[in-house]
């Protein structure tokens, strides 16, 4: 019976551990866990009808700067997706004094290599949002989306 405990033990320390993995992982069907250990409902946006997204849509069309190598540039439009209606009015507004300068410095910074790749226009996107959003008075832009796109050189 000596030389058996410490199998029993193993055996039942590792049915343990899998019954114990097999609780976390299906445990976790709509929540995250964060850094701090907290859990929180995992956020799923509705899905706005075509007429919605128009009305909280704002464009920028005709965009043309140097990129960071000066032999080229780059002409872009952008499509802007806003929270609500009240924030595409204040986001019209300040469109062309504040959200036009943050886009020409973010494409100044920009290579033409990274401007060449999908990933790198993802990037742009989510980095111009992140810019945007926080020179926002309110809301929040939802998304950014290039709609035209021409890189050249000069």
């Amino acid at each position: 019976m000596k030389k058996l405990l410490p199998w029993i033990i193993t055996m039942f320390l590792a049915i343990t551990l899998i019954v114990v993995a097999v609780f976390l992982v299906l445990g976790n069907n709509n929540k995250e866990t964060t850094a701090s250990g907290e859990k929180q409902e995992v956020k799923h946006e509705k899905q706005l009808s075509a007429k919605e997204i128009v009305a909280v849509s704002s464009d920028m069309t005709g965009i043309k700067t140097n990129l960071s190598d000066p032999s080229y540039i780059v002409q872009v439009d952008f499509s802007f997706q806003l929270d609500s209606a009240k924030t595409k009015a204040e986001f019209d507004e300040i469109k062309e004094i504040t959200v036009k300068p943050i886009v020409l410095m973010t494409l100044a910074d920009m290579t033409p290599e990274s401007l060449g790749t999908a990933k790198g226009k993802m990037q742009l996107n989510t980095k111009l949002k992140n810019l945007i959003n926080k020179s926002l008075p309110e809301g929040e832009v939802v998304s950014v989306n290039i709609t035209n796109f021409i890189l050249a050189t000069i």
